[in-house]
């Protein structure tokens, strides 16, 4: 063992601490990111809903209740888990396991050479993600039509709650604010 120069331990400390965050990072990979947005358009109830739910049918999401009392839709679809994300997981992973590995050998180089193994673990990050991030995920939303008087005009306007994962969110905004005029509720 040689941790008799500073720069050593300060190489330790860093490369530790480089591991657990790669470790956080990849369990953070299968977080469920759903969010709560409220819009405001002008459009009524009846000319939003059928660009919703074909906005949604679009998106590959099913009609999965309805529920008249609270005025609660709620669509579900899939999300497939990426390739591309497993693979760089994975990836990551070696690359961490392997640079931790060489900074415990190069410390203490009594360790058996066995230990290089360690670096067949990676795959699991990848197994790891691949399991927790294809799920069912559901959208909620609620259309309520408000009528707002100014002096002498009164018009219709409608407030969309959705409850959703952020990308969805992100998406469903911009579409809608394509089609009609959307502004953040609150």
């Amino acid at each position: 063992m040689t941790l008799n120069h500073p720069g050593l331990i300060s190489l330790l400390v860093l490369t530790l601490l480089l591991s657990i965050g790669l470790f956080f990072f990849i369990k953070a990979s299968v977080k469920d990111r759903t969010e709560e947005l409220t819009l405001m358009t002008n459009a009524t109830e009846d000319e939003l809903l059928p660009s919703i739910r074909d906005y949604f049918d679009d998106r590959a999401y099913r009609l999965a209740g309805l529920d008249r009392a609270t005025q609660q839709i709620t669509f579900e679809g899939v999300v497939r888990p990426s390739w591309f994300l497993t693979i760089f997981l994975s990836c990551l992973a070696a690359l961490g396991l392997l640079c931790t590995e060489f900074v415990v050998f190069t410390l203490w180089s009594g360790f058996p050479p066995i230990l290089w193994m360690g670096v067949l673990l990676a795959p699991t990050a990848g197994w790891f993600y691949w399991k927790g991030a294809g799920r069912t995920e559901q959208v909620q939303l609620q259309v309520q039509s408000l009528e707002c008087s100014d002096n002498s005009n009164t018009t219709m306007q409608s407030i969309i709650a959705v409850r959703a994962h952020r990308d969805e969110l992100a998406e469903l905004e911009k579409t809608l604010s394509s089609r009609f005029l959307v502004s953040d509720a609150f």
